[in-house]
């Protein structure tokens, strides 16, 4: 899959001082989810399913969740299973990574077991409510329809339990989930954080004019799943951001999160209204803040999220050559930004020039003076 390739080449040349590059389900786990970016979950009751997942795939999508879970309701769910397998084998060849969020492992087994020989439309897995003692399960079952398919499946879980959010059971079970997860390091693409469900644990749902990280009690287990999940010593995942629920305009209580200054600069003022009076300005504020926590990319329910994840997701001309700066010197030290505005630690700063070069290979590099606004300008007009 390659980002941004639905833009015409004129843009791209515009926008891009490295163009993004082609990432390959063989490439390292921590390359292909960062690539994930923006991770739209579609219900699989859709009768359309596949054109679904096609069309998304030429807006920009790149990664799809066809999700039998809580989009599905009880008395449905045997027709959403043919559904997702038929989906499936029509799939073959999409320039989409497609997972399937199924509610037990069975499903797993019986998605897999109505699969056509050489089908090749299924990536892997996401495992909803994942605990230490109900997610080996899953694992295993994933694991072993590797083995039978002779193809690699990858298998995303889902922390939003209580378990994991109650403060008083949170780091056993997270130690737990870790000594489980480093059984099936290789298996296991990315970590993903379920904030709906842990809002419903105390009866909240965040307000659109909030982010997730205004919920403290969410912000805290958020905090804690990435301090143990999220090292970046070789044991750790790539963690994703939980879900943003909010595509329509509304009356607003507090003030825009977007400054209009670079709107302005970029002769977008029209276009920064349009961003708040569809919520996005507090997605583009969350997705700012998930980078800030050590989070990639996000789980979005609407395709109009995708454009604002992956423009944000576009590594800047500064933010580069300050990643390059940093890793020419293996002997440590501190130096000047060569954009002049900042010191560069070449210890302390190392693992984020690693992670801010992975992110380039996935979304590129934009040129000197162009931003975000620009990038997301592009997306809308196409």
């Amino acid at each position: 899959m390659q980002h941004f390739r639905h833009l015409d080449a004129d843009t791209r040349e515009r926008v891009f001082f490295l163009q993004p590059e082609d990432i390959e389900t063989s490439d390292e786990n921590n390359v292909l989810a960062t690539a994930l970016g923006a991770t739209l979950y579609i219900p699989a009751t859709r009768s359309d399913l596949t054109a679904t997942v096609n069309k998304r795939t030429d807006e920009g999508v790149r990664s799809v969740v066809v999700d039998l879970e809580d989009a599905v309701a009880d008395g449905d769910l045997d027709a959403a299973l043919a559904n997702t397998v038929q989906t499936l084998n029509e799939l073959s060849g999409s320039r989409s990574l497609v997972f399937v969020r199924a509610r037990t492992a069975a499903h797993i087994r019986a998605i897999c077991a109505g699969l056509d020989p050489g089908a090749n439309g299924l990536n892997g897995f996401v495992v909803p409510k994942f605990t230490a003692a109900r997610g080996g399960e899953f694992l295993e079952e994933i694991v072993s329809a590797s083995r039978r398919h002779g193809t690699r499946l990858f298998a995303m879980p889902v922390l939003e339990s209580p378990e994991v959010v109650h403060r008083e059971t949170r780091d056993a079970e997270l130690i737990a989930i870790r000594e489980l997860l480093g059984n099936y390091h290789d298996t296991v693409l990315a970590v993903r954080i379920g904030a709906t469900d842990m809002c419903a644990t105390f009866g909240i749902r965040r307000d659109r004019d909030l982010t997730i990280y205004d919920v403290r009690v969410v912000a805290d287990a958020i905090s804690a799943i990435v301090n143990h999940l999220g090292r970046y010593d070789g044991s750790g995942y790539i963690i994703t951001g939980p879900v943003w629920e909010y595509f329509a305009d509304h009356e607003r209580m507090f003030r825009p999160l977007l400054r209009q200054t670079p709107f302005a600069d970029q002769d977008a003022v029209r276009f920064r209204q349009q961003l708040v009076s569809s919520d996005l300005d507090a997605l583009l504020r969350e997705v700012a803040l998930d980078r800030a926590n050590g989070i990639q990319g996000k789980t979005v329910i609407h395709p109009s999220h995708v454009p604002a994840v992956h423009a944000l997701s576009a590594v800047t001309h500064e933010e580069y050559h300050d990643a390059l700066d940093i890793l020419s010197s293996d002997q440590g030290g501190v130096q000047a930004s060569g954009y002049r505005n900042k010191m560069n630690e070449l210890g302390p700063h190392r693992n984020w020039a690693k992670q801010t070069l992975v992110r380039a290979r996935a979304f590129g590099v934009t040129n000197e003076g162009i931003t975000f606004v620009d990038l997301l300008t592009a997306l809308a007009q196409r």
